[in-house]
């Protein structure tokens, strides 16, 4: 009798281990179309914009398309950043466009005296990001030294840099930023316009940019750093992690790649407007969580990111070409990034699922026993 009762016992335990294991195979089958969910989105929208526009594949479509993704691109890699630290950057929109401004200013030539000076475009880009880095500097001060909330401290921010852009230019653009032959500062529409090997200089930026951060996060005690200060700031610091210098610097990052979209847009324009960037902060946020990034810090990678800019870019491009409202466009895009952070709280609530249901598939409780562990082979 004991033995009829007790390979019974086994008989469920097993049921309910093979039950648990299959559950388990499941949840990590949906995690993993979850992980995968920016590349499904980019592949849907080049499907139904191929179907839409016999010219959205073509190849000087997707090559222009490329470059406004790159300029979105370098923006969010920064973004990346503060996000991975659990921050947040309202301001690089408005250093997109103070960065054109001064870029505009300089090029037109600066007044000392009864001379004029006209920098050389290496010098302007330098003196650009210079100012980009700098407003990154303030909203880490404020963040770190000043304890502001992020989301404060750069709002205030984006308005202070989109005031400066705007008293520099009076509030007018700054138009023939291509240069004069007879004050050798020509060069500066080719960063919008050139084309070595066959890709636009800003398809060129967004590689190498992509490529840097993706080695310091991988392969640096920087990103180890920023992932663990992301994670839990506290243990981090417990653990000798430089929190402040990293949350510092994470700004000063997101500023200086904001200042290089500003002068990639007013390159490619040869002008320059104080209006230029507006939105794009929520451009780079979006592609961030699309690309599966939490907003809570910790989480996200430049592969993913990456893919995130080309959705919104594709999807900007793609609304453009088949003919849909500006105001859709806004509407459309906000859903995306609704959308974005529901799927990204679907895939934590399955991950947390798919863990209870593992060992649950390792550990079972016979009724009236204590528990009995039994070796999975899911």
């Amino acid at each position: 009798m004991m033995t009829d009762t007790t390979t019974d016992d086994h008989a469920a335990i097993e049921a309910q281990r093979r039950k648990a294991a299959v559950q388990a195979r499941r949840l990590k089958t949906l995690d993993s179309i979850f992980e995968l969910r920016a590349f499904i989105a980019l592949g849907v929208l080049i499907v139904i914009f191929s179907l839409m526009s016999g010219s959205f594949l073509t190849t000087d479509n997707m090559i222009t398309m490329t470059k406004h993704v790159a300029i979105n691109a370098v923006l969010a890699l920064g973004m990346l950043l503060v996000i991975l630290k659990g921050g947040i950057d309202l301001s690089v929109g408005s250093s997109v466009g103070l960065s054109g401004v001064i870029a505009g200013e300089l090029l037109k030539g600066v007044h000392i005296g009864s001379f004029v000076a006209y920098p050389q475009v290496w010098a302007v880009v330098i003196l650009c990001m210079a100012m980009g880095t700098l407003v990154g500097l303030v909203n880490g001060f404020l963040v770190t030294r000043m304890n502001v909330a992020p989301f404060i401290a750069t709002l205030g921010m984006m308005y202070v840099a989109r005031g400066a852009a705007l008293l520099i230019s009076d509030g007018t653009t700054f138009p023939n930023l291509a240069g004069d032959p007879r004050t050798h500062n020509t060069g500066f529409g080719w960063i919008g316009s050139g084309r070595p090997l066959g890709l636009p200089v800003a398809v060129w930026i967004m590689i190498v940019l992509a490529a840097v951060v993706a080695v310091v996060l991988r392969s640096t005690p920087y990103g180890r750093w920023l992932y663990a200060t992301g994670g839990n700031e506290r243990a981090a610091e417990l653990t000798g992690v430089p929190v402040q210098r990293v949350k510092m610097t994470v700004y000063m990052i997101s500023g200086a790649c904001a200042a290089l979209s500003g002068i990639i847009i007013a390159s490619e324009l040869t002008s320059a407007a104080p209006q230029a960037g507006e939105s794009f902060e929520l451009n780079a946020i979006a592609a961030v969580v699309i690309g599966g990034a939490a907003l809570t810090g910790g989480r996200g990678n430049v592969r993913g990111t990456l893919v995130g800019a080309f959705v919104i870019g594709f999807l900007a491009d793609g609304l453009v070409i088949v003919g849909v409202s500006t105001f859709w466009q806004t509407f459309i895009k906000g859903a995306v990034i609704i959308v974005a952070v529901i799927l990204d709280q679907s895939q934590q609530r399955f991950k947390k699922r798919g863990v209870a249901a593992s060992a649950a598939a390792v550990t079972v409780e016979p009724a009236g026993d204590e528990p009995v562990r039994v070796a999975s082979k899911a």
